[in-house]
C-alpha cells in the first residue's frame, strides 16, 4: 500500500476509535510500546491505544482488511514474537475491575494488573488466582494458564475463568462461556492470543483472609543441601502449601538487604492458607543450613508480592522454562553446575513445585497441557551483559542436561522472542494442539493472530 494511501486509511481509523492511534515517528509511538520487557519491543506500522471494546473491533477489522498481522501489547511482562510492520493493540487504558461479592467473582478488563484486582477483592475477604508479582497483567497470564501464588491448592488461573469477551478475526465481539461456545471457550483458556483479542474476562475468586508465607535465604555454598532437601520435602507436602526455590546473585548495592549484598544465594519461598500448619511445615528448613535472612510470617494477601521479592522495574531479560515429570538428583546437579555461582553466564533460577490441584482437570476442561508435571524449572539471564547468543547457548546447555525428565514447556514462561516453530509442539500435548488447530480454522482461518506462539489453523 502506498504511503499516502496508508496515511488516509490510518486517519480513517483514528476517526473511528475513541483511543489514540500512532504510527512510527509520531509523538507517543515509542511510549505506547514500552513495557516491563525492555529488550524486545514491537515495531508495528500502526498502534491502537484501545479505550473500549469498540476500539479493539476497529483495530481488528483494519488489520484483517489490509492483510496485516495483529498482536496485543498488554500490561504484562513478556513479548514472545515481535510484530514488525503490522498492527498492535495496546490495552493499558482498559483497566476497570468490578467485584461481585455475592458470586465471588471479578470482571476484569484486558489491561488490568493483578495488584488492582487484589486491592478490589481483599475488602470482601476474597483473593484472585494471581501470581508472585502484582504488576503482572491479568489477561495474558490467565489465558496462558496462570501459575498462582497458591496454585497447588487452587489450580491454574485459567481453571477459574467463567466467561470471556473476545473480538474474533471477523471483528465481532463475542461473550463466550462454556454454554455459548464450548470449543472456543476451551481453546482460549490455554491457547491465549491465538483466537482473538480478549477485552475482558470473568474469573472466580477464593475466600481467603491472611496467608502464611515468605522465605528463607541461604548462601549458595549450601545449594546442594538446600536443593536436596527441597526435593525430599516437597515429595510429601499437602496441597495447601505452594513452594519454590530460587538462586540468584545480588550486586553489592544498598538497595538490597545487607545480608544479601554481593552474595550468591538460594531463596526458598512458601505460601499457604493454613495458618496453623504453615509454621510447622516450614520449621525443618531452619536446620538445613545457616539462614542469612528470614522473612516468614502471617501477612495479608495484598503483601504477597514480598514473598518472591521480584523487581518491579522494566529491564532486559531472556529465558525459558521446562516442565519436569520428576526432580531427579541429576537435574539438581545440572542446575547447580550450569546456573550456579560459577556459571559463565549469570543466571536467575526459579524451581517451582507443581502437582496438587494443578494436576487435575477443572470442572470445565481447558487447553492447559502437561498437568502431570511435578515441577517447573525457569532460567533467566540479562543479555545486556553477555549478549543474546551467549545467554541462549547457556540456557540450551541446561535444557539439554534436563531433557530426559522434560515433558514440555509453559506458555507463560517462554521469554524474549522465540519463533513459534521452535516450541509449538512443546507447549501443548499432541491431542490438545490438534484440537486447538481445528478451533483456529473456525475462528481465524487466515491466521490473523499469528505474531505469537502461533497455533496454525488446520487445513
Amino acid at each position: 500500500m502506498a504511503t499516502e494511501e496508508m496515511r488516509d486509511e490510518v486517519s480513517g481509523l483514528t476517526r473511528r476509535t475513541k483511543g489514540p492511534v500512532f504510527v512510527p515517528g509520531q509523538e507517543g509511538y515509542d511510549e505506547e510500546l514500552k513495557g516491563f520487557q525492555a529488550g524486545f519491543t514491537h515495531r508495528p506500522a500502526v498502534v491502537v491505544g484501545a479505550e473500549t471494546a469498540g476500539d479493539v473491533q476497529e483495530a481488528v477489522r483494519f488489520a484483517a482488511g489490509h492483510g496485516l498481522p495483529l498482536a496485543v501489547r498488554g500490561t504484562g511482562h513478556g513479548i514472545t514474537v515481535v510484530n514488525e510492520g503490522g498492527v498492535v493493540i495496546s490495552t493499558r487504558r482498559m483497566h476497570d475491575v468490578t467485584i461481585d461479592p455475592g458470586s465471588r467473582s471479578a470482571t476484569i478488563q484486558a489491561g488490568a494488573r493483578w495488584a488492582q484486582v487484589v486491592e478490589a477483592a481483599e475488602p470482601h475477604g476474597l483473593v484472585p488466582p494471581s501470581g508472585s508479582a502484582g504488576h503482572v497483567g491479568v489477561t495474558g497470564y490467565t489465558l496462558a494458564g496462570g501459575l498462582g501464588l497458591l496454585a497447588r491448592e487452587f489450580g491454574y488461573a485459567a481453571d477459574h475463568v467463567q466467561a470471556v469477551d473476545i473480538v474474533t478475526a471477523d471483528g465481532e465481539l463475542r461473550h463466550v462461556t462454556a454454554d455459548s461456545d464450548p470449543d472456543l471457550f476451551w481453546a482460549v483458556r490455554g491457547g491465549r492470543d491465538n483466537f482473538g483479542v480478549v477485552t475482558s474476562l470473568e474469573i472466580a475468586l477464593q475466600p481467603v483472609g491472611r496467608i502464611y508465607g515468605g522465605g528463607l535465604f541461604f548462601g549458595s555454598e549450601h545449594a546442594e543441601e538446600v536443593f536436596g532437601f527441597f526435593r525430599e520435602w516437597t515429595s510429601t507436602l499437602p496441597e495447601t502449601m505452594t513452594s519454590s526455590v530460587g538462586m540468584i546473585g545480588y550486586p553489592p548495592i544498598p538497595v538490597f538487604p545487607e545480608a544479601l549484598r554481593g552474595r550468591h544465594v538460594v531463596h526458598v519461598r512458601f505460601a499457604t492458607t493454613d495458618l496453623a500448619a504453615g509454621p510447622e511445615l516450614v520449621r525443618p528448613w531452619r536446620e538445613v543450613a545457616p539462614v542469612l535472612l528470614d522473612h516468614l510470617g502471617e501477612l495479608p494477601y495484598s503483601a504477597a508480592g514480598s514473598i518472591y521479592r521480584e523487581p518491579d522495574f522494566s529491564h532486559h531479560y531472556d529465558g525459558n522454562s521446562v516442565l519436569l515429570r520428576e526432580l531427579a538428583p541429576e537435574v539438581l546437579d545440572a542446575v547447580r553446575e550450569l546456573a550456579g555461582a560459577d556459571a559463565p553466564v549469570p543466571c536467575i533460577v526459579d524451581l517451582r513445585h507443581l502437582g496438587g490441584a494443578l494436576a487435575r482437570e477443572p470442572q470445565v476442561p481447558n487447553a492447559v497441557s502437561f498437568r502431570d508435571a511435578q515441577y517447573i524449572l525457569r532460567v533467566l539471564s540479562s543479555p545486556d551483559e553477555d549478549g543474546l547468543s551467549d545467554v541462549r547457548a547457556a540456557h540450551e546447555r541446561i535444557d539439554k542436561a534436563v531433557a530426559p525428565w522434560t515433558m514440555g514447556r509453559a506458555l507463560n514462561f517462554v521469554y524474549g522472542t522465540r519463533a513459534a516453530d521452535d516450541f509449538r509442539s512443546e507447549l501443548y500435548e499432541d491431542a490438545v494442539l490438534a484440537r486447538l488447530s481445528a478451533v483456529k480454522a473456525v475462528h481465524d482461518p487466515n491466521n490473523l493472530f499469528r505474531n505469537n506462539q502461533n497455533v496454525e489453523p488446520a487445513r
